[in-house]
Order: C-alpha cells, then structure tokens, then sequence
C-alpha cells in the first residue's frame, strides 16, 4: 500500500504521501483479475445527451483554451442548478469558478487560502487528497472523529470535540457530505451546530458535495443554505458522481465573489483550464429533467441494497450508508483485526478488491478494522461480487 519510504527529494511537508491506496489496490485488481471494488468509479458511460454535447463540442471546433473561469454555457447551468435544486442564487460570472474536478478545487482552495501554520479542521476517517492538500498549503489538519455508535449504527460526532479542535490558528472547517467513505448524510442539526461553531469564531466553511444527488435515505443539505453561511461558504461539487463520467475531471466552486477570486488565483497557476469540449457536456447534464437525477439516486441505493445483503451473509453486516458510492464493514465481525492485511488478502481468497479505511484517518488504530466496498458498479457487477463473497463464508 502506500510506500512508507518518501522519495529522496521530496518536500517534508510532503513525506507520508506515498501513491495512492486507490492506485495500489486498483494495480492489483489488474494484476489478479479481481472484481474491482476499490476505486469510486462508475463503469458504465455517461448519459448519451451528455456524451453527445461533448462530441459535438470537439467536432464544432470547441478544442482550444476555454476561458479561465469556464465556459460561460457551464457557469450558467452550474447557477441554474443551484437555483433549481436549492433556492441558492448564484452570480454565474463573479460566483462560479470551473475546475479540474473537485480534486483540483479543493487544493486551490487550501493553496489560495491558507497561509503557513494556519489550521483546517475535518472530520475524520477524511479523503486522503485533503490532508494532501493542506499539506501542499503548509497549513494544519485537526482532525473530529467520526464513530460508528454501535446501537444506532450511525456515524457521530461530539459536538465538544468539534469545539475543542477549534483554536486562535483555524482558519477554516471542511465538511463532506455525502460523505466519503462511510455514506454518512450530514443532518440539518449537524450542519447547524458545524455553522454555529464558524459564525462563533468567524471561519470559512468549504463543502466537498460531489455525491449531492446520492443522498439516499434524505435530502442533501447545501451548507450554504443555512442562515448566515452563504457569505462564508465554498460549495465545491463535479459531474463526475452526478454524470458517471469521472475521468471527464470536470468540477467546479460556488461562493461569495471575494473568496471565489482567492482561489482563482492558485488556480490559474495550475491548470489554468481543462476539458473545454467535456464542459459543453456537463452543461447539458446540469439541465438534465429530474427523472434522471431521481433514477440515478433509484439505481445506485438498490446496488447499495444489494452488496449490503451480500456482506452481511458472510458476516460483514456494513453500517448504513445513507449516501454516496460506498459501505464500511468492520473486519472483526469475522474474526479478523486487521483491515489492511484482510484487503491484501481478498483477491487470492475471494477475487474481490476493496480498501482498507485506516489511509482515511490520522488515528490509524481507530480505523484499522474498516473497509471501504465500492457499489458504484454496474448490476452484473455487483451480482457477481454478491457471488464472490460467499467464498468468505
């Protein structure tokens, strides 16, 4: 998994990121020919008006630089859609920055905003590229953790240790809802409480939503759209979840003029832009009619639903995953301890691979018995790693 040994010239802020565990579990997914339930990719293709616009868009010549801030077609359907599904209103031209995916915005974010020394509180297990990213920012990381309580089967956190990882140094609070990679749904109480603490000590809030249309059990709530938070807000979303097209790397920032412009700075100095054909077919998809966001959001809980059924009938009974693409198991429930060496183990017992959650936390013993188990694939995909499992049994 990710090497231990950091390169030799490596920055030190940057010694403990090795390759990613993505990429180490998917290489041995092709290496062993293993149903790949690893990596938090669709494999099927984006929807066709979606594609087709695309195709369109390189054919009609749409193959140079885009703007800077993306094209203006994107920028209006990203406001558009904000306006549709969450009565926010956005200024297309002074309020949308276009991204390379929501990777990219969230390093800007941290680059643009974060001076050395300066802290950003997450809720930990966390996605690996945000401690990355902060680090890249010579900014802090303090971690809340989230605990699975073992009678309500849901992940928590205490409202005291959110405002005890606050201190004269933060500087912002990073939220992911639906989050990655327990399914957690942050509730309008958790979301208020989290506002409460930023208004308290005057701090950004930065929001990673890339499965906003994947909240299953309950409808997904912007943080931007609590009183008193659009001014201090950055929604970070893609259509990469949204539009099963997550090579496409098309993502985007929502917020108030002033801090949108921050991060255009760094951002401008990375990439400067990306995918200008692609973003013709995001566009489109943004504007797509509400039985496709509603029959994705069918599809994908009922391949929840039925990995969820699978592991459990070998014991790996997962906690509810109230949102985006993925199921936690703890490994102990069959007799295990250690997730990282049940993971490496998968494919020659099961041909089945899946990641091991202690890389999402800074607290590797309190992670160390998870897994994460993608249901982002297609039906006979998951049927046939419904099928796999029993060689656990």
């Amino acid at each position: 998994m990710p090497s231990d040994q950091p390169a030799p010239h490596l920055a030190e802020r940057l010694r403990g990121f090795g390759t990613t565990i993505f990429a180490e579990m998917s290489a041995l997914a092709n290496e062993t020919g293993a149903i790949n339930l690893g990596q938090g990719f669709p494999d099927t293709n984006p929807p066709p008006d979606v594609a087709e616009a695309a195709i369109a868009a390189i054919r009609d010549g749409h193959n140079q630089y885009p703007p800077g801030a993306g094209i203006p077609t994107l920028r209006a359907a990203i406001a558009e859609h904000q306006d549709r599904f969450y009565g926010l209103a956005v200024d297309p031209d002074r309020e949308v920055l276009v991204t390379t995916g929501a990777t990219e915005a969230i390093a800007a974010t941290m680059i643009s905003l974060l001076d050395p020394g300066d802290e950003v509180v997450m809720f930990e297990p966390y996605f690996d590229s945000y401690a990355a990213a902060v680090a890249m920012a010579n900014g802090v990381r303090r971690v809340v953790p989230l605990v699975l309580d073992a009678v309500r089967g849901e992940w928590e956190f205490d409202p005291d240790a959110l405002r005890a990882a606050i201190t004269p140094r933060t500087k912002l609070i990073l939220v992911n809802t639906p989050h990655n990679p327990t399914g957690k749904v942050f509730s309008r109480a958790e979301l208020e409480l989290v506002a409460s603490v930023a208004v308290e000590h005057d701090l950004l809030v930065v929001t990673d939503e890339v499965y906003e249309h994947l909240a299953f059990d309950g409808p997904h709530i912007p943080m931007a759209t609590l009183p008193g938070m659009a001014e201090r807000t950055l929604t970070i979303s893609s259509g990469g979840k949204t539009f099963q097209c997550t090579g496409w790397k098309i993502g985007w920032i929502t917020g108030p003029e002033p801090i949108v412009t921050a991060v255009r700075t760094s951002k401008q100095f990375m990439t400067y832009v990306s995918g200008g054909p692609l973003q013709h077919g995001i566009a489109i998809g943004l504007r797509l009619g509400d039985g496709y966001f509603d029959g994705l959001r069918s599809d994908l809980r009922a391949r929840r639903d039925h990995l969820a059924a699978g592991l459990a009938a070998v014991g790996l009974t997962p906690s509810p995953a109230q949102g985006g693409y993925f199921l936690t198991t703890d490994v102990r429930s069959i007799g295990e301890s250690d997730a990282m060496t049940f993971c490496l183990d998968l494919p020659r017992r099961a041909g089945l691979v899946a990641i091991p959650s202690a890389t999402f936390y800074d607290d590797v013993e309190r992670g160390r018995p998870f897994v994460r188990w993608a249901f982002c694939k297609r039906a006979d995909v998951i049927d046939a790693a419904v099928q796999a499992l029993q060689r656990l049994a």
